[in-house]
């Protein structure tokens, strides 16, 4: 009989997990985003108002009407500002929506730093509304040129500024979006960065706008929504920002919307 004593084996296991990149986690804000059915229902009916307006404007248009004055571009995009808050309110949902299902935590205890996940939301965000905006932007211009073409709104996208003028307005759409998603990142509260939103964003400039003085008037040109206007004409109006300037204005909203919640979440607890 053999007595050998035998050195019991342990089983190997491999313990090593994925290393954290912040690739990784554009990578799950990414499937986040896609995966919600909400994220979907928002972006479907931005485009439905974007689309449905245009249709409208395009149907109903006549040469001798009110409208005659309004650049073709500005015309056909009315429902833009609809679809303006609507992914206003999805870029809320990606922030303070996490905050209020509680699976922010799940989502900071895997990333925690902490920032890379504010800096993926805004990253995926962005590059997924401006694809969005701007595509939608050229189908309903050229659904309504359909309705457009004997009249004198008719214009196709290769003439002067056309082009530059529907990218603005995607990307004038985006940053509004951008700063609400900033908001909802502050706040943590999808109602509340709503009203912030609505209230701060859109109701606001227009009150100040209205007081009959020089300086405010100037400078409410470059709040949000007033910038996000001036981006989207082929030709800037009388009384508001030039492209440049209101693209600056807006990068530097949306920048100070991102900086307040990076803090938070740097000294703040979940």
């Amino acid at each position: 009989m053999n007595t050998t004593p035998t050195t019991p084996t342990t089983p190997t296991t491999d313990t090593t997990t994925p290393a954290l990149t912040y690739a990784r986690v554009i990578r799950s804000e990414w499937h986040k985003l896609l995966t919600l059915r909400s994220s979907w229902a928002v972006v479907g009916t931005a485009v439905a108002l974007l689309l449905g307006v245009g249709l409208l404007m395009g149907t109903t248009y006549t040469s001798d009407g009110g409208d005659s004055d309004v650049e073709t571009v500005v015309l056909v995009l009315y429902g833009s500002q609809l679809g303006a808050v609507a992914l206003a309110v999805l870029g809320i949902l990606l922030t303070a929506g996490e905050y209020a299902t509680g699976t922010i935590r799940a989502t900071l205890t895997a990333v925690p730093a902490r920032l890379p996940v504010l800096w993926a939301k805004a990253a995926v965000f962005t590059g997924s509304v401006l694809t969005v905006s701007f595509l939608a932007n050229l189908l309903t211009f050229g659904t309504a040129q359909i309705f457009l073409g004997d009249t004198d709104q008719a214009a196709s996208p290769t003439d002067d500024g056309v082009l530059t003028a529907l990218a603005g307005n995607a990307t004038g759409v985006t940053l509004l979006g951008l700063i609400a998603l900033g908001l909802g990142a502050a706040l943590r509260s999808v109602p509340g960065a709503i009203g912030a939103f609505v209230g701060g964003v859109l109701i606001v400039p227009g009150v100040l706008g209205a007081l009959p003085y020089r300086t405010v008037t100037t400078i409410v040109r470059y709040f949000p929504a007033q910038a996000a206007d001036a981006l989207g004409t082929t030709t800037p109006a009388p009384g508001t920002a030039s492209p440049g300037a209101a693209l600056l204005a807006l990068l530097l909203w949306s920048a100070a919307a991102l900086a307040v919640p990076a803090l938070l979440l740097k000294y703040r607890d979940v």
